[in-house]
This record gives structure tokens, sequence and C-alpha cells, in this order.
């Protein structure tokens, strides 16, 4: 075979040029050649010199610098180019074939033009990175070049007379076309930029958001190649395998993305509405939506169609490949001649669509093109869904700023509706954007299907796609049931939650009083609920997934079957496996309508509470109240048109602050005016019209300290609420000075905090200053506790830090009051929750020494009369209007009465005053709860992550401990448990099923190949035989079949008759077992949340004391919330999506390589990429996950703090701050997840060009190697299996890296399994215990050792002592001395591992824990009640009769309370006893001590929170009614064991002093003596 460039056919002279050189077409050719030579010439130094001195480039991060005009045309039409050169190359090598010798020139140029295409695209691309555009001269000089050649060539085609019906003559013209669009493009980047031809060049500068390195969002901002493949994200999502992606590597938001230029987008299209003719109409939600975010969405929906049209050329492709696969070679000789001009042949325009090799590549381009549309779309309704949620937050986030106060405490506006408006509706939002183009391309898909369909079988495919539409609506009616059944099981769970919190905050009691199982089988009881409508929610997510895989193969059956009978024939095989390709096309659009309508649904309600909360009342606009939105509004606007003049210096300060803050007051000269604030003729509402204040006329004089008093509820805090333009203003006016009104300091009676520092709160936003704060912490005397606190004033408290009581909280927003250096401070009531000692430190210090020095305005809400002697002006208040106004001297002139009044008050409050100060106050009760709380945790300083343990545990294990091979690891081991907990039976009957269903699945295409191949054979053969006589008689089929030698002629026509049956057959088995496999995973993964969480719960009711005081309450409370919900309704459907799609994608490859072997050796590269795609993939989605999530809360958070604290922020005048923070976090969070979305994107368009890479191997392996005529269904089969695997490998991925995340849920849980439960055995067994034990009461206590864990040091030491039946015994010691731990010993909570206790001659430690713990009783210090009944409370076992409970209520002084209140004795008690006083519960605690008939009653230190006059009816309790029993009380105040018949005083785990009181006290120096003094 000799290669010449013009071929050398025997009888032509293929170089003469005696008819003129342009005419010889081989000349033309080369001619063409010419341009593509030049550019790669010139370029190829450039580019090296280019590459080699790139250093030099300006430093601007990524390459990415900005974009000549005409960026993205170029790149089409570029791309355009290479496609129609690929074509050009295919028809020259398919028309080189028809020749008798090679014709170079007949693909040689199309080759090169290729080649100087794609060069030419990288060159544009360097020059432009790094902006250099004198070298786009060459460029430019290569399009007019290449453009006249064409030209030439085009115009010596029309003159040979070819035409459009050549396909090479269209080729040329498209050519031709395109060359002279792209010089078009040149010529406009000369004209914009000037750089040649032009004296003074354009200077240009990057895009801002590139000049500032904080944004690494560069989807924007890179060339379309990098857009389309996400090819800028590979050094994250590589980077992330060695270590993980932190917030930082995230970075910012380019502008365009940012909350506030879509919140202004937004509000421009909402405020648009409001006309000037109809200014009260309530704009459209709708409609605003669609102003702002309505143009990508078209995009984005253009993308969906093209991606969908594309999508159609699978199956054609494949139908096309079938028919043609044994007719290639076979062009008649006669069209030979006809067809050649210039000694060469020429192609009709169909012709190249014949050759199956041709066919196998354009499936290829078409996939690859199809993927990348698909995706594009995806990705820019993602954006716009995330850039339409920022906008509504901000818009939400305003809506609140501007609330009425009177919404939210009149019950309009929860903060449940608000949070749920922030978490739900926006989200549900968010979500319809991202489906919503599917509204309109699933129902052109679906007509562009059938109609396919139609054109393929003709009628009966009517019959499948209509079994198809029928079945449409049982979806959607399963998929409206599932959210049914969804808000059932929320509402179980809820419950379940609410349980298990009451449970494990009151573990402690329910372990002393023996209880554990009682509670513990209320919780499975509504776990037994939740888990019935899981079953309902499992069924029916089986049911749709049934449904999904079951349609398809009902669809085909009911097809062919009616085929069968309609043409008495099965379909031929390119039909049959075009069809079948396209029934899964129409399915998933099917599957995904009943979704997407649901979401709309969805959507619609959402908009409806959008629209409803952004109508709802505002506040007043008072004078004062102005300047601040409609500033900003306007000021932004003038942003929004040249984001250039955004200063650069801070750009996160969002230029929403172009009103300053407030200046802060400067020391003011002599005072001119003497009234801060002045009411005049005021009257005030909350909104329902009816005025709560009215006829308010008064004054606060500046500088003085002003005192609002009153009874409860006459108005007070409204004063202040009015006087800070809260309330609706009916009549009247308040007037402020001018400089007060923006610098007063508001301190609220419910106290609000930020979740922030310590130190944030106080300081508020204001600059820090140590002096003052040190000052302000100690007036309000914060220190004590700042010290407990474990970080000190950096501790987070607030809703997600740190807990801190009513009285900490208040002294924090009074001092946060203080702080602020402003002209006027209101406090409202800030004594309410101080004890008296607090209240008088804070009132001499704060009040009357740092406010008055300092010449600020006061005004303090207060009951406390005894403080009216310091008040410079007194407004007495009663019911909404005010009574006096004056100072305390005219009052006393003038109004004698109310004066008496206020005194005998007074008196009453200072003997109130003295029992205060004899009881331990109630600050140091709080401190030391407090104290308690850290105590325990540091003592182990928290199992921290219990991750952490375990992955010091893998270490040990495997020695390569680093971390890039821990974190690509998949948990099997976990896994393993998860599987294991469902049952082994489950779990082999999931495995089979869906092995089974698989193969029956692989089992129906088999048949459906070899039923119609069958047909096939017998039809090519039959035409030959018989000439061309009707197929459909029966003689020439019977010849036909038994020409085919391998069946004999008798079973001719059965072997006919049972490929239907057997098909009917196997079709109906796969729909039954896709039934089977649906049910099975499900009720596997629902045995496994079963167990699992039966197990964890007993695990931890079981588990010792010691187990609570080192874990936190919150992370067991995550267990049993966020863990078992993931265990519960993620994992299942996960599981089943990875087995499914991995199985589809294994059995696919299986096929194609039992069809042609030789496909396995291209699917190593394959599969190696494949591998690190995936393992990439993995971890930097988990972190990326992670960073969505936990930049969720921190958003969620800060808006319910803002609906909590409003009347603050907008006393404060910080609204501004605040707006601020939300943008920030909602930038953040966007951040996230925009990377998130990203990244899945980066994954799928890589997974999907990897499936196109295998359809296109399967095709030409399946083409090359087949060539018997038989095979055409085969090689339909394999076809058809390859396009499946494009649609589910990347599911593979996504659904491992899901089931990862999800997977440590359940290692979480499975950490808790192992703690080590308390042994309630004992050594006895339990019927040896005598019934009445202990009937006398006494103890011996022998050389005791307790510790609390075998780690710590004891806390008792060798401890001995005796005590007689019936005896009284009193305990005392400083804290931590052990004498609680001497109670936890009686009950065997704590580990004796020395000596013993003996109770009437037992031995405790040998009582199983139950026998031991149900026949003592103690009270505990902190009072513990159950929500449920009083009864239930006193004796949750039910064994007590009526009587008993009567009695022991009287004993405990309840008997009359409970008597009045509705249900008696069945009375309700709300969660944690709220609805009684803390003396109340605690007198309760005794009643239930009282029902036990124990001889032996532990009290430890009960009496702490008891008010005196309780006491002693507690102390005459014990004393009667236990005259006979024996008493063990630990006491922190010394005179109530005064009376005990045996004092034990302990020190550091040791007995100090032991002996009767009045002995002891005789000991002068003793320790006991020493007490009694003290609290004397």
């Amino acid at each position: 075979m000799a290669l010449s460039f013009c071929g050398n056919d025997p009888n032509i002279n293929a170089y003469s040029v005696e008819q003129g050189v342009l005419n010889n077409g081989c000349f033309v050719d080369a001619l063409n050649l010419v341009p593509h030579v030049f550019l790669l010439f010139i370029t190829f130094p450039i580019l090296f010199i280019g590459w080699g001195s790139q250093s030099s480039k300006v430093q601007i991060h990524h390459n990415t610098w900005l974009h000549f005009p005409g960026h993205n045309l170029r790149w089409i039409l570029t791309f355009s180019l290479l496609f129609v050169h690929v074509c050009e190359f295919a028809e020259g090598i398919v028309s080189n074939k028809m020749m008798q010798t090679n014709h170079l020139h007949l693909f040689m140029p199309a080759f090169m033009g290729f080649i100087a295409a794609t060069t030419s695209v990288v060159y544009y691309h360097n020059i432009e990175t790094s902006n250099f555009p004198k070298l786009l001269l060459v460029l430019f000089i290569y399009w007019v070049l290449a453009f006249i050649t064409k030209s030439i060539k085009l115009w010596k085609f029309a003159e040979y007379s070819v035409g459009l019906q050549h396909l090479r003559f269209c080729i040329t013209a498209l050519l031709v076309i395109l060359y002279g669009l792209l010089m078009a493009v040149e010529i406009n980047v000369i004209r914009v930029r000037k750089y040649v031809f032009f004296a003074n060049p354009q200077k240009v500068k990057p895009p801002e958001d590139l000049q500032d390195l904080g944004v690494r969002f560069l989807q924007p901002f890179v060339n379309l190649l990098s857009k389309a493949t996400y090819w800028w994200m590979n050094p994250l999502i590589i980077g992330a395998h060695k270590r993980p992606i932190e917030l930082k590597k995230i970075g910012k938001l380019p502008i365009a993305m940012r909350a506030l230029t879509n919140y202004l987008r937004l509000k421009d299209a909402y405020e648009d509405q409001r006309t000037a003719e109809d200014p009260d109409r309530s704009p459209s939600i709708w409609r605003s939506m669609y102003r702002a975010f309505g143009r990508p969405i078209l995009l984005s929906s253009t993308f969906r169609y093209l991606a969908d049209l594309l999508g159609f050329a699978g199956p054609l492709c494949i139908s096309g490949i079938v028919k043609y696969l044994n007719t290639d070679n076979e062009v008649p000789a006669t069209d030979k001649s006809k067809e050649t001009y210039f000694g060469v042949y020429f192609m009709s325009s169909t012709e190249l669509l014949q050759n199956t090799s041709v066919l196998a590549v354009l499936l290829f381009l078409a996939l690859v093109l199809q993927r990348t549309f698909l995706q594009a779309s995806y990705y820019v309704t993602i954006e716009t869904g995330i850039n339409l949620r920022g906008a509504l937050l901000a818009m939400i986030y305003n809506k609140i700023l501007r609330l009425s106060t009177s919404n939210m405490s009149m019950g309009e506006m929860t903060l449940g509706q608000i949070n749920n408006l922030v978490a739900i509706e926006t989200n549900q939002l968010m979500w319809f954007l991202f489906l919503c183009p599917n509204l309109w391309a699933m129902p052109v898909q679906i007509v562009m299907g059938v109609i396919l369909l139609y054109y393929l079988l003709g009628s009966s495919a009517l019959v499948g796609a209509s079994v198809i539409v029928l079945l449409a609506p049982v979806q959607y009616r399963i998929a409206t049931k599932l959210a049914d059944t969804q808000k059932s099981t929320l509402e179980h769970s809820t419950d379940r939650l609410k349980k298990t919190t009451e449970i494990l905050k009151g573990i402690k009691l329910l372990k002393l009083y023996a209880w554990e199982n009682i509670f513990c089988d209320s919780v499975e009881e509504t776990r037994g609920k939740e888990l019935t409508s899981l079953k309902t929610f499992a069924f029916y997510t089986s049911m749709s997934i049934f449904m999904n895989a079951a349609i398809p193969i009902a669809a085909v059956l009911s097809t062919f079957v009616t085929h069968h009978f309609i043409n008495k024939s099965g379909p031929s095989p390119s039909e049959a496996f075009a069809a079948l390709a396209l029934f899964h096309i129409l399915v998933t659009p099917l599957f995904l309508l009943s979704t997407v309508v649901r979401f709309a649904v969805k959507a619609l309600v959402s908009v409806q509470k959008l629209g409803e909360f952004l109508q709802s009342d505002e506040i007043g606009d008072d004078s004062w109240r102005n300047g601040d939105m409609s500033v900003s509004l306007e000021a932004s606007k003038k942003h929004l048109g040249a984001t250039k003049a955004i200063n650069r210096k801070q750009p996160m300060r969002y230029q929403m602050d172009n009103y300053e803050q407030p200046t802060r007051r400067q020391m003011r000269p002599t005072e001119t005016e003497d009234v801060a604030v002045k009411v005049s003729n005021g009257f005030f509402t909350w909104g329902s019209n009816l005025s709560t204040l009215s006829d308010i006329n008064i004054r606060i004089p500046t500088g003085q300290l002003t005192m609002i008093v009153g009874q409860v509820g006459c108005g007070k805090s409204s004063l202040l609420l009015a006087m800070l333009g809260e309330m609706q203003s009916i009549d009247g006016r308040v007037h402020w000075s001018d400089k007060n009104r923006y610098s007063v300091a508001y301190a609220a009676q419910k106290s609000w905090l930020l979740n922030a520092t310590v130190e944030d709160n106080i300081t508020f936003g204001s600059p820090f200053n140590k002096q003052r704060y040190k000052t302000v912490i100690d007036t309000c005397s914060l220190q004590l506790d700042i010290d407990l606190l474990p970080f000190g004033d950096q501790t987070e408290i607030g809703e997600r830090g740190i807990n801190l009581s009513g009285g900490q909280r208040q002294r924090i927003c009074v001092a946060r009051a203080l702080y602020q250096n402003t002209n006027i401070v209101f406090l409202d009531d800030p004594f309410s929750a101080l004890d008296i000692h607090l209240s008088d430190h804070l009132m001499q210090e704060g009040i009357l020494k740092f406010l008055q020095d300092d010449k600020r305005t006061v005004v303090l809400v207060t009951h406390k009369l005894q403080y009216l002697i310091h008040a410079d002006w007194i407004i007495a208040m009663k019911d909404g209007t005010v009574l006096r106004e004056g100072t305390l001297k005219d009052i006393q002139t003038h109004d004698v009465e109310l004066y008496d009044h206020w005194k005998t008050l007074m008196n009453r409050q200072d003997q109130g005053l003295e029992k205060d100060i004899q009881q331990d106050s109630q600050t140091t009760l709080e401190r030391k709860t407090l104290r308690r709380a850290f105590y325990s945790r540091e003592a182990k300083n928290q199992v921290d992550d219990e991750d952490e343990e375990e992955e010091e545990e893998e270490e040990e294990d495997d020695n390569m401990s680093t971390t890039t091979n821990r974190r690509s690891k998949i948990p099997w081991r976990v896994c393993w448990c998860y599987m294991s907990s469902g049952g082994f039976f489950m779990v082999f009957l999931m495995v089979s099923s869906k092995l089974l269903k698989h193969s029956v699945i692989v089992a129906i295409d088999c048949w459906l190949a070899s039923w119609t191949s069958s047909k096939n054979q017998s039809t090519g053969a039959g035409t030959d035989m018989s000439n061309g006589t009707d197929m459909s008689n029966g003689t020439s089929l019977a010849t036909v079949i038994s020409s085919n030698a391998t069946l004999p002629t008798p079973g001719a026509l059965e072997n006919k008759d049972y490929y239907l049956p057997v098909f009917i057959v196997l079709c109906a088995a796969g729909i039954t077992l896709c039934l089977l496999t649906s049910l099975t995973v499900e009720f596997l993964g629902l045995s496994a949340a079963t167990n699992l969480h039966h197990n964890l719960l007993n695990k931890i009711i079981h588990a010792p004391i010691r187990f609570f005081d080192i874990t936190p309450l919150g992370q067991i409370l995550n267990r049993f919330s966020a863990d078992t919900n993931i265990i519960d309704q993620h994992i299942p459907p996960t599981l089943e999506s990875l087995t499914r799609s991995t199985l589809l994608c294994l059995s696919a490859i299986g096929v194609i390589s039992f069809i042609t072997p030789s496909f396995l050796i291209s699917l190593v590269p394959l599969a190696v990429a494949f591998y690190f795609i995936q393992k990439y993939f993995r971890v930097a989605s988990k972190d990326l996950q992670d960073l969505d999530d936990s930049t969720q809360l921190p958003l969620l958070c800060h808006f319910s703090e803002t609906a909590e604290g409003l009347t603050t922020i907008r006393a404060f005048r910080h609204e501004a701050r605040f707006k601020q923070r939300m943008l920030e976090l909602t930038d953040t969070n966007n951040t996230a997840y925009l990377f998130l979305s990203a990244a899945n994107r980066w994954l799928e368009v890589r997974t999907d060009y990897l499936g196109a890479v295998i359809v296109l191997t399967a095709a030409v392996t399946l083409i090359w190697t087949t060539k018997s005529p038989s095979t055409g269904g085969l090689v339909g089969l394999g076809l058809t299996y390859a396009l499946t695997v494009t649609n589910y490998l990347n599911w593979v991925v996504r659904n491992l890296a899901d089931l990862e995340v999800q997977m440590a849920a359940v290692k979480k849980v499975n950490s808790f399994l192992g703690t080590e439960s308390e042994n309630y055995e004992g050594s006895m067994d339990a019927s040896q215990v005598p019934e009445n034990w202990p009937q006398d009461g006494e103890i011996k206590i022998q050389d005791l050792c307790v510790r609390y864990d075998p780690m710590l040091k004891p806390v008792l030491k060798h401890v001995n002592a005796y005590i007689k039946p019936g005896q009284k015994v009193g305990i005392c010691g400083r804290t931590g001395s052990g004498k609680s731990s001497l109670s936890l010993a009686f009950f065997n909570m704590v580990d004796i591992f020395e000596g013993k206790i003996v109770i009437d001659g037992i031995d405790i430690c040998k009582l199983p824990l139950q026998t031991l713990r149900s026949r003592l009783s103690i009270i505990l210090q902190d009072p513990v009640l159950f929500s449920g009944s009083i009864r239930f409370n006193l004796d949750p076992e039910r064994t007590c009769t009526d009587d008993r409970l009567w009695e022991a209520l009287e004993i405990a002084q309840l008997k009359n309370m409970v008597k009045a209140l509705p249900g008696g004795i069945d009375a309700v008690v709300t969660e944690g006893g709220e609805n009684f006083s803390v003396g109340q519960r605690q007198l309760f605690c005794l009643a239930r001590a009282f029902v036990r008939k124990s001889s032996i009653l532990i009290m430890d230190e009960a009496t702490a929170s008891i008010d005196m006059a309780t006491e002693n009816i507690l102390q005459k309790v014990v004393m009667t009614a236990f005259a006979d029993r024996t008493v063990v009380t630990i006491a922190h105040r010394v005179h109530t064991i005064l009376t005990a018949d045996l004092v034990i005083v302990m020190k550091r785990g040791n007995i100090l002093e032991y002996d009767k009181p009045e002995t002891l006290l005789e000991q002068e120096d003793g320790m006991f003596a020493s007490f009694v003094k003290a609290d004397m």
C-alpha cells in the first residue's frame, strides 16, 4: 500500500495541472494545509518560550486573569470547529476506502486542521492569562488564511456542481462560516482592546474579585472548558487528601454571589411592584423572584433542553449500529463512478451515518456533550438557588429587625414560626429552584420519547408508554404518603426525646430508687410507636423504589407482547434495544416528576407563609428612628451600578453601614437641658387599640437616678419600652433631647445573652477597655462566677454554650448596660433574680457609684422599696397610669397615705431580708451547681470526642499512621456492625434477593437479544432464499429455520413460540424480585435501627453514675436524636441506592465482557481512573459536608437570638452590626454549600466522561469483534448496558460518600455500646434476702474505702462507724470532705474497693443492686420531679394505695395544696416540676421517701433550697414520723443537726470527730464547735 499525497490511481495523473492549478482537487487540498502548518510553526516556539518565562507573570492567583471580549463565543466556536474537523476527517477516511489507492489529501488537511484548532485554543488561553494581546495577531492571520483557502475550495466545488447532497460540500461550507465568525471575534478584540493599529491601547485590570486573594470560588472567572469540567476544583479536592478542608481554604464568595448583592436585587424587584396608585398592594414574591433570578433559570432550562435532546442520541445510535452492523462494506459498485469529481469519490450526506464506527464516535460525543450540558444546568440552578436563599434570609432578617414588639409578645409571630421560616421555608424554596427546570423540561422529554418509540415500534409502543404514564399518579400518591408518615414519625421521636432527656437529667434519682427499668420501658413504648410509623415509612419507601425498578420491566413487557400480537413477530434487534434504552430514559423523568410536583406544592405554601410574614406589622416610624434603612438602600443602589466603587480596603464591611454607627458620647459641657426624656400626654398600646398606658406625662431629669415603682403588672416595663419607641403610640409624643437618643443602654427584665463569649456579651460591640471592664465585672460580682467557667471570660455562653442560672444571666445583662458608654441607662428590674447581698452590692457600687459618678441618666424599675431613699426622682405607677411623680420628700409631704403604705412594705421586706441572710444565699448555690458541673468534667477532661480514642486504637492496629491513609478508608468495621445488628437472616435475604434480581434482569435482556436476533437472522436469510416473498407467511419461516442447521425442522415453529412465554415469565419474576429486594433492604435497616436504639438505651440507663459525670448530657442526647435519626431514616435508602447502582454497573460490565472479552483489557485503565476519582472525592465531600453543617448552626442561632433580643438590639441601636453579622454568617454557609455542590458536579462530570469512554470502548470492541450476522441482538444488548453505566457510576461514588458520613452515626452509637454496665447481679440471690430486710436499720461501716473510678484517688479512706437502729445521725464537713460520697456508698453507687458496709447483718456489696436500692430511701439535695401526675412521681411502680399516698402528702405538709389542684393526686406535673416552687418540689421528694416505708432514710443536704419555715416543718416531721427509723442527715447548715443523737465530722475523706453533739461542742477548738460558731 503506497502512501502518496494525491494517490496513484493507475489511469489518472493526479499531479497534472493542465486545466489550471486551482482545478486540480489535490492542489486545493494542499493549499488548505498551509494555514495550519503556518500556525503550528509560529505558535510552538512562542508557547515554549512562554512556558519558560511564566514566572515573570503579574502575580495574581490561579492564572485566571481576565477575559478578552468575545471569550465564551470564541470557545464555543472553537469547539464546533473541532467537531466539524472530526466529521471532515471521518468523511475523508471513509471516502478513501472507496478509492483504489490511498489518497492522503482526503483526510490529511482535516487532521492538521484539528491539531491547529487545538493549538489555537491553548495558545489563546496562555495569552489571556498572561495578558499579552499583541500576540493575538498570529491567530488573526491564521483565521484569515484559513478562511481564504477554504473559500477557494468551496468555490471550486460549486463550480463543479458539487452541491448540498454531498457531505464534503456541507462540511466545507460549515468550516468557511466558522472561520469567518472566528475572524470577526478576533477583529472585535482589536476594536475593544486597541492593542494594534491604534495609538493608545486600552489599559485593563482584572475583575475585582480576583484582586482580592480571599476569593477562592473561581467558577465565574475561569474559561469555558474549566467551567464545564470544574478543572479549577482539582487542587482543592486533591489537596483535601493531605489535610482537611477548612473555612480558610474556601475563602469568600465573589461579590455577585454575596447575600447583600442578591438581597438588593430581590428587594428592588419586590419594592418596584408597589406602584404609586396602589401603595398598599402586597407585592408578589413569585414575580419578584422571577425578576431577580429569572435569567439564570432560563439559561439553565436551555441547557436542560439541549441535554435532554442529546439524550435521545443514545437509543438512535444504538439502533443505527445494530442495523448497519452487517451492511458496512456492501456499497454496490455502480454508485462509485457517479460520485467522482476531481478524480476522487464524494459520499452522499446520509452515507456517513451508516458507518458503524462513525456512529460509535458520534454516540461518544453526544454523551459527553449531553452530560456536560446536564451538569451545567444543575450547577446554574444550584447557584441561583443559593443566591435566592441568601437574598431571602437577608430579607427575613431585615423584617425581623423591624417587627413590632406586640407581634412577638401577642403571639402572632412566635419564635418557632420565625425559626421555621429560616430553617425550612427558605430551604424549600431553594430546593424548588433546584428542581424547577424539571417542571418544564420533563413533559417535553416524555413527549419526545413517546414519539421516538412510536417511530421505532409503531402503535405497540403507545401501550408501554401508557403503562408508564398511568403509574405516575400512583407514584405521586406514594410520595405524599411518605411526607405524611414522616410527620408522624417526627412527632413520636420528639416525644421519645423528651422522655429520654428527662431520664438523663434525673438519672441519679432513678438509680438510687431503682426505678431505671420503669422509665426505660416508657421510652421503649414511645419508641415502639415511632417504629410503627417508621415501618409505614419503610414500606412506602420500598414501594417507591419498587415502582422505579419495576415500571421499565412492565413497560417493556407490555410493549413487546403487544408488538408480538399485532405484527405476529418480535421486533428486530435494532428496534428492540433502542426501545429498551428509551424506556430507561423515560422512567427517570416520571419518577422525578412526583418529587418535583410535591416540592412545587410545598414551595407554594412556603411563599404564602413568607408573604404573610413580610406583610406583618412593623414598628412605628418615629422621628428619631429614620435615617437607618433608607440611607443604606440608596447608598447601596449607587454601589450596585458601579461595584468598582466599593472600598477595597475592607471588603468584608459590605458597605451596609453607610450611615455611621452613632458616635459615642463626648464628655458633655455644662448641662443645658435638665430633661433627658419627656413624655407628654401619652397614650400607648401593644397593638390591640386598648391603651396599656394612658395619660402619661413624665420627665426624666438628666444625670440623675429616676426610679419607677408600682405593683406587678402596673406598666413599669411598658413605660420604658414606650420611651424606647417599642409601643404603638395612639396619642401624645415622646421627646428626647437631641444628643441622647442614640446613646441608650438597656437591660431587659428577661435576660438575653448572645451566643458568644462572656466578654463579647458584656462589651457588646464597644471597644474593649480593660480598666472599665474590670470595674463593671466587680460591681456586678461576676468575678467568682467567671473563675468557675472552664475558659474564664472567653467561655462561650448562650443557647449553644454553657447554661448559666437566671441570676448569673441577669448580672451579665446588667454588666452589658453599665459597660456601654452611653448617656442614658435603662435598667428593668435588675434585682429580680439576685439575692440580697448581690442586689445591695450592685446598688451601691454599680448604680450609685459607677453610674452616678459618671453623671449618667439612670432609669431604674424596681420592687425593692428600700432603695427609694437613694432616688433623685420617683415615678409611682398604678394600672397603666402615673400615680405620683417627684422626689421622696415631695411624696412624703403631699401623699402621706402612699408613703405609709411604702413604709409598711419596706418593713416587711426588711424582715424578709433577715431571713434571707440566715439562709445560705441563692448565689452560692448557683455557683455550687456550676462548680459541680465542671468538677466532674475536668475529672476525665471529658471523653472529648470518642472518635479520637478510636483513632488511637486504629493506629496501633496498623502502623501506617499517615493521615492520607486514615481519611480515605471506608469504615468496613462499622458497616459490619450495622449489618450484624440488622440480623444475619435479613442480611442473607437482602444479599441473595439483590443478586437474584439483577441476574433475572440480565436474563430478561439476554433473552430479548436472542429472541430478536433469531428473528433477525431468519429475516436476513429468508430474503435471500425466497427472493423477497412476504416474510409473514409461515412456509418461508420454516424453511429459514430449518436451513439454520442447528434445529431440526419439526421444532421450527415451537421454537418461535416459546420465546414469548419465557419472556413473560422472566419479566414477572423480575417484578416480584424487585418488590422483594426493596422490602428487604428497608426492613433490614429497620431491624438494625430497632436493635441499635434498644441496646443503646439499655447500656446508657444501666451505666454507672460516673459515666454521667464525665460525659456531657448534650453528647448523650445527640446519640438519641441526630444519630438515631440518621440510622432510622437515612442509612437504609443510601444503602439501597448504593447496592443497586453498584450491581447495575457490575452486571453491565459483566455482560459486555461476556460478549466481547477484549473489552476487559480497556477496563483496567478506566478502573484505575475511577478508583482515584472516588478516593479523592469521598474525602473532600466529607469535609465540605462537615463545613456546611457546622456553618449552618450559627446562622440559625443568630436568627433566633435576634428575634429574642429584639428590644435590646433596637434600644442599643445595633441593628447595623447585627445585619452585618447575619450577612457574614449567610455568606460563610453559602460558600460551603456552593463548594459542596461544585464538588458534586466535579465528580459527576468525571464519572460521566468515564462512562462515555466505557460506551465508546464497548461500542468499538463490539463492532470490531462481532462479524457474524446473528449477533445483532447481543451488540444491542451490550450497548444498552454500557449506556446504563454512565447513569449509575456517579451514584456509586456519591452513595459511598454519603454512607461514609452516615456510618459515623453508627460508629458514635457503637462507642457508647462499649460502656461497662453496673454489676446488677450481686453474689446473693434476691430470694435469699428476707422480705422485710432491713427491719432494724443497724449500720456497721468497717474500714471503708471508696473511689469514683479505678483511675482516681480514693474519696473515703478507712472510715469506721457504727449506727444503732433508730439513731438520728448528722454528718457535716466542708465542701469536698466526702460526705456526699458516703451517702452514695450506702447505695453501692461508687466503687467500694476495700472494707464493707453491713446493714442488718448483710454486706451490701453482695446484694443485687435492684434489691438493695429498692429497700432504702434517700432525699437528694436538688429536687427532681418527672412530667406526669403527682401519683406517678410518688409511686411510679403503682404499688401503694391512695390512703398511703395521702398520708405521705399530709406528713409533708402538702395535702391541702394538692387537694386544691384539679385532679387532686392525679394532677399534672410539668417537665421538671416547673409548675411548683422549689420548696414545694423538695417537699414532694420528702413525701416520696415516706411512701417507701424503709427503715433507713438518708438526707443529702435536703434543706438547702427551702426557706426557714418549711425547714422547721421538715425537722419536726423527721423527728416524729421517723422516730423509729435510722436517719442519716448530711448537713451543710450545722444547726439542723444539733438535735441529732450522733454527729460525724468529716475532713478529706476521713472521720475527724465522732460523738454526741453536746460532747463535741464542749471541745472549743474542735471542728464542729467552730462550724457552729460560724453558723450562728
